[in-house]
């Protein structure tokens, strides 16, 4: 059985939107590929309104932790996909990497008011995340059926 290729996705903190972008893309391609989530200035923790957000579209992030990109610099890694600008600039080529993409959203830990404002903003950035890469998602797994 061979290894599934691995898709991993940056941003600066690797607090909210990488892990939204990690539990979407996770629960749209299934097994077929592995798929992590990395930060080049890990925040040390993931967002509770973001594994909030997720819960409410059934998808459990509770057990992400915050990493930097280092621990899969030597992991053959097929596609590398940023979310952030910062992230965009500061990553490295991996080994084996293939593709890179760049899909730019809001950072919704900026968000400011209370927090049913914040969550609004969070869930705003989530279903921006789930309309890119539940089209990503879509791409790939119609790639395997060739």
């Amino acid at each position: 059985m061979t290894t599934p290729p691995t898709i991993l996705v940056l941003c600066t903190g690797n607090s909210c939107r990488s892990h939204l972008a990690e539990g979407i893309l996770r629960r749209a391609l299934g097994d077929r590929y592995r798929v992590a989530s990395a930060g080049s200035k890990p925040a040390g923790y993931v967002h509770p309104l973001a594994i909030r957000a997720l819960d409410e579209i059934g998808i459990d992030i509770s057990g992400h932790r915050s990493k930097h990109l280092e621990e899969f610099l030597h992991e053959p890694i097929e596609t590398v996909i940023t979310v952030c600008g910062n992230a965009d600039q500061a990553c490295p080529m991996f080994p084996g990497q293939a593709n890179r993409h760049h899909f730019p959203f809001d950072d919704p830990a900026h968000a400011t008011g209370t927090e049913d404002e914040q969550m609004a903003v969070f869930r705003r950035v989530r279903d921006e995340i789930r309309a890119v890469f539940g089209a990503y998602a879509a791409g790939r797994l119609d790639e395997g059926k060739i």
